[in-house]
């Protein structure tokens, strides 16, 4: 179950955020360079509903791949995968969000999207799931689509679902990759 979404108040404090980066992706250094710590938390903090402790780990295809075939049975690198470690709604959030590097980068250009705009799309994906979002079904997935499409615009980027030709909701793409990504237990 989800962290409920707080109503908007001005004095609200927002939540504690543990954040560890680890770049283990050497050949992807403009990546590096634009994934500063403070870009990062601002993401992950704007998608944040209760404290947490995270991991963003950024790999290379190899490292992608092999974890989304251990954990999910998918012989090829995704975008992005959340570990999420609570086991109930009391338990802290916590968890460990690993984004490919090659995936990323490949998929902004398939989708004409800046490489920060992908990235802060793809951390607060990760981050909601983190918390118990999910979209397994219909219902859930208009649920978390619509929080993400809500917290990119707070971040001053575009409608991650709208498809900048029709302005209509893109589908979700069916190539080995694609988004979304992995909410794995």
């Amino acid at each position: 179950m989800p962290a409920a979404a707080p109503a908007a108040s001005a004095a609200a404090v927002p939540p504690r955020l543990d954040l560890n980066i680890q770049f283990v992706a050497p050949a992807y250094p403009t990546h590096r360079k634009l994934l500063t710590r403070a870009r990062l938390k601002r993401w992950a903090g704007a998608a944040l509903f209760a404290d947490a402790t995270l991991t963003l780990r950024f790999v290379d295809a190899e490292e992608g791949r092999t974890l989304n075939r251990s954990f999910r049975g998918r012989d090829y690198a995704t975008n992005v995968l959340t570990f999420a470690y609570a086991e109930s709604a009391d338990d802290p959030v916590s968890g460990d969000l690993v984004l490919c590097c090659p995936v990323v980068e490949r998929e902004a250009a398939e989708q004409g999207k800046t490489l920060d705009a992908h990235y802060a799309h793809l951390v607060v994906h990760g981050v909601l799931h983190a918390q118990g979002y999910d979209h397994e079904d219909d219902a859930e997935a208009v649920e978390m689509e619509s929080i993400e499409t809500e917290l990119l615009l707070a971040l001053g980027h575009a409608d991650p679902y709208a498809d900048a030709q029709t302005g209509r909701i893109a589908d979700e793409p069916a190539a080995p990759g694609a988004f979304p990504g992995a909410n794995v237990p």
